[in-house]
Parts: C-alpha cells; sequence; structure tokens
C-alpha cells in the first residue's frame, strides 16, 4: 500500500549557492555554498531517495517502475510515460546566475531526445534590493539578439524585477530569464536538465577563462514576444487553494493554512506535491497513514490516494502541484 512518501535532497554546492537552504530545512551541520536543493527528482544520476516508511531506501524510479499508474496516475503515464514529469527545487542565490533560456518539447525532443523546460518560481524571502529577470524590456528579434550578447549589451533589454516573498514567475519554454543575486526560491520545473546560457557577465574562473556561452542554441528557442509584465498577479485568501499557475505541465496551486483543510483528489488521476514553505502540519490519507511536515520538506502524495485532510499549525504554507489538465 503506497503512503505519502518524503525524500533525502539533493544538495547542489555551487560557486554562486548561499548559506539559507540547511536552515530552512532544518539541517544540521549547516553547510555553506549550497545553492540548490533537488527536493523530488527523477533526472538520469540524481533520483531522489525515499526516506520515510517501509520503503526507505527506494529510489523513485523504483517507484515509478513497482507501481506505475498507482503512484502517478494514469493519464500521466499516458502522456510521460515511466519518467515523473516535474522537478521540485529549492533555490538560494548568493550571486546573480547566468541570463538563460530553455527550449520548448518540440526543440529539446530535436535536438537532445529530451522533454522541454516550462517552470515557475515563487519567492520565499528576499534580500532588500534583491531582483530578478523575465522576459524583455522592449521588442527585439533575433539578428539584434545576437548582436548584443556579441557587444555586452543584452543586460539592457532585459525586464528586470524587484522581489518580495510571496512574489510569482510563470516561465514558460522560450522566455529569457535569471536569478538575482539574494533572492531564495521555490522552482517547479519539467524533468529536463537542458539549459541554453546567454549571459555570465564577462565572469572568469580561477584560470581566466568565461563559461561557455549558447548564443546560437539559444537564438532559436528565445521567445522574442514582448508581454505589458511577466508577474503572476493574484490575491492570497487564508484558508483556501488559490491558483498560482495552470499549465499542460503542472497545476500549482498555494495553501496558506490556520485551520483544517481537506482535499479531494478523486477525479484528479495524478500524483500531488505539497511544498511546505512555512510552518508544520500534519497531513493524513484515506487509507490512514499520516506524515508529519515541517518547513523545507516536500511530499509526494500517489495518484491512488483519494482524500488527504492537512491539519496546520497557525502559519502553515503549501505549494500544491499536479498534472491537472
Amino acid at each position: 500500500m503506497l503512503y505519502p512518501f518524503t525524500f533525502k535532497p539533493i544538495l547542489k554546492k555551487v560557486i554562486w549557492g548561499g548559506s539559507d537552504i540547511c536552515p530552512f530545512k532544518g539541517i544540521t551541520p549547516v553547510e555553506n555554498g549550497v545553492g540548490e536543493s533537488w527536493e523530488l527528482s527523477h533526472v538520469e544520476g540524481n533520483y531522489s531517495i525515499v526516506d520515510n516508511g517501509e520503503l526507505e531506501g527506494k529510489s523513485l524510479d523504483e517507484l515509478i517502475r513497482s507501481y506505475g499508474k498507482e503512484l502517478l496516475g494514469e493519464k500521466v503515464m499516458e502522456r510521460f510515460g515511466t519518467t515523473f514529469p516535474l522537478l521540485i527545487k529549492f533555490i538560494d542565490a548568493r550571486d546573480n546566475l547566468s541570463i538563460q533560456v530553455h527550449p520548448d518539447d518540440e526543440l529539446a525532443k530535436k535536438r537532445h531526445n529530451s522533454f522541454g523546460k516550462t517552470e515557475m518560481w515563487y519567492v520565499i524571502k528576499a534580500e532588500k534590493g534583491a531582483g530578478l529577470y523575465s522576459g524583455f524590456s522592449e521588442q527585439i528579434d533575433a539578428e539584434e539578439y545576437v548582436k548584443r550578447v556579441e557587444n555586452n549589451t543584452i543586460m539592457d533589454v532585459l525586464q528586470r524585477y524587484d522581489v518580495n516573498e510571496g512574489d510569482v514567475f510563470f516561465l514558460p519554454a522560450g522566455r529569457v530569464h535569471a536569478i538575482g543575486a539574494g533572492c531564495f526560491i521555490a522552482e517547479i520545473q519539467q524533468t529536463s536538465n537542458i539549459t541554453y546560457r546567454i549571459y555570465d557577465y564577462n565572469r572568469k574562473d580561477v584560470n581566466g577563462n568565461g563559461r561557455e556561452l549558447h548564443t546560437e542554441l539559444a537564438k532559436d528557442a528565445i521567445d522574442y514576444t514582448l508581454y505589458p509584465d511577466y508577474r503572476t498577479h493574484y490575491k492570497g485568501h487564508t484558508n483556501a487553494t488559490v491558483e498560482l499557475a495552470d499549465c499542460k505541465y503542472f497545476t500549482t496551486n498555494l495553501l496558506d493554512l490556520d485551520t483544517i483543510m481537506v482535499r479531494n483528489f478523486s477525479e484528479l488521476d495524478s500524483f500531488v506535491v505539497y511544498i511546505c514553505m512555512a510552518g508544520k502540519a500534519s497531513i493524513r490519507d484515506n487509507k490512514g497513514n499520516e506524515i508529519f511536515v515541517h518547513q523545507g520538506q516536500t511530499v509526494l502524495i500517489p495518484a491512488d490516494t483519494e482524500v488527504i485532510t492537512i491539519s496546520p499549525a497557525p502559519g502553515a504554507k503549501f505549494m500544491e502541484t499536479y498534472i491537472g489538465q
């Protein structure tokens, strides 16, 4: 019988990583330079490992191969096969990340035999003055893009946003973007590790070498459409499901709770993931399984679960995500 799963975080030390992920997740001893915690991953070479219950020690890949549609949902398996379609991360940026773009499914399949990458960000916290980039601030085309990368003026046409806790950005494949220094973010994305680096602030490594740029690959992947606003606008409500994103790759809701909430998934036919961004709660399913969750943990609810009851301590905050379309 399947039950709510938690997984061992996969911590990624990177040159731009900060010092907030371990304290946020309650991990000791604290490690500095951790830029990412991969909370739920089916990226080859980085399979998440169960760390609770009778299936502790099993990989997400083993769960999928053993339980298939009971875990993922029948419609999910019809679309994605035996691939878990989402990658969940916490990201802590002490320094600016490179400007980048991800290809869509069609281009990623053609070039890399991979899924593309549509993603979203939820800002958990941000230092004063912290910001990020999403989209363009003025209309350009592919030819101008190449020229601006070559003459180091691409930053002049990118849309920058100062950010605060609770800000949300939806990033469809093709949208130019970057996380800035001082941002701590929860990220939900397609299972894909394909990134085209556009600009890296002319930074050099210890040997004086710059990082590889993918100017030509990115040129055909970028969506050059100019939009008036790239930020997601929503109105928060306590003890309600507030939709943050709804696309063919994932549906994501915000749950800000101080009282019990019951969620019925009997007609959903998809797994559900809960990312705890503040506080703590217990989650009980219709099979009698119960799990206690705290800030920084991510929980996978199998698709064969019909009902869950979330009993929060006041101030508990979750993102809930699943394949809804």
